[in-house]
């Protein structure tokens, strides 16, 4: 979790700009999570897929979690 504190904000947001929406249109990530939810995300290339555009999302998620606990402590 010290990664994840010492890690700016600025190299998430532009992980999650380029990583976490490429292509731009549609995000892919966006299609990735319909199939998931369709339940045709079967291939190993398409999990492996939304783990790679996903990872950019992941670690904003847990970082803006880790700042509103500092910022409660």
């Amino acid at each position: 979790m010290h990664f994840i504190d010492k890690l700016p904000w600025s190299t998430v947001l532009i992980l999650c700009a380029t990583i976490g929406l490429a292509p731009f249109a549609p995000p892919h990530v966006w299609e990735k999570l319909q199939m998931l939810v369709a339940g045709d995300l079967v291939a190993p290339i398409d999990i492996f897929d939304l783990a790679m555009h996903g990872a950019p999302w992941l670690l904003a998620a847990a970082k803006g979690l880790r700042t509103l606990q500092a910022g409660r402590a």
